[in-house]
């Protein structure tokens, strides 16, 4: 249990759908160290594009994450499930209070239009939200890059502000920022969600038993031409 000093700091819990060991986790930790208690409470393997899906026929199992993972946390714990699963049980019996904040990122790749459905990232935020509680969600536009600093320091502006401002009930902000150097990005604008869809293909491949399988491929296609 944290001091009584500890305990007067905002507890903002950290989540992701990219892993317990994703590289925008560890630098989400890093760039919010110092805005109040950090804990982390993500997947224990990848579980991008699994929705707001939830475990409700297996076990969920809570493991104790190595410290020196998030050095600036004061606990973390890798589950066996989805990443609304992860905030559920986070809120419900893994953090010694409730959260001021819930955080889910960084995001390897954008979030946007009709990405927000699939996304575990912004499910993550969505389930905070739903349970009354403040939350971001922060994807990088980029694909398989290892460096999130510059998104960690904008990640960390936003949640200074939600901390400070607070949001609306039930509202969540879905965060997507650039991939560019520092300084590079001008500020930040609340906007709508595009029109888009994916146009989807299913490439049948035969396993060495020479059965068929199928693997979802495809591409994004936006749909309007609005700002």
């Amino acid at each position: 249990m944290p001091d009584s000093s500890t305990a007067r700091r905002p507890l903002i819990l950290l989540a992701n759908d990219d892993g317990i060991d994703a590289p925008g986790l560890r630098a989400l930790a890093r760039a919010l160290d110092g805005l109040g208690e950090i804990a982390v409470v993500a997947p224990m393997a990848e579980q991008s594009a699994v929705g707001h899906s939830i475990t409700i026929r297996d076990p969920v199992r809570a493991h104790r994450w190595p410290a020196e993972a998030f050095p600036s946390a004061s606990i973390a714990y890798a589950v066996t499930g989805t990443p609304a699963d992860c905030v559920k049980l986070a809120i419900h019996r893994l953090l010694p209070r409730r959260p001021d904040l819930v955080v889910s990122g960084i995001n390897n790749g954008p979030n946007t239009a009709v990405n927000v459905i699939y996304s575990g990232t912004v499910s993550a935020a969505t389930e905070a939200a739903i349970l009354g509680i403040d939350s971001v969600a922060v994807s990088q536009d980029a694909w398989n890059q290892t460096d999130f600093e510059v998104s960690g320091q904008w990640a960390r502006r936003v949640a200074g502000e939600v901390l400070r401002r607070g949001l609306p009930p039930g509202v969540l902000l879905n965060v997507n920022i650039p991939y560019a150097p520092e300084g590079g990005i001008r500020g930040v604008r609340a906007t709508r969600q595009a029109r888009a869809r994916w146009e989807e293909v299913f490439d049948e491949r035969l396993d060495p038993q020479q059965q068929p399988y199928y693997w979802l491929t495809g591409t994004f296609t936006p749909l309007d031409d609005r700002p």
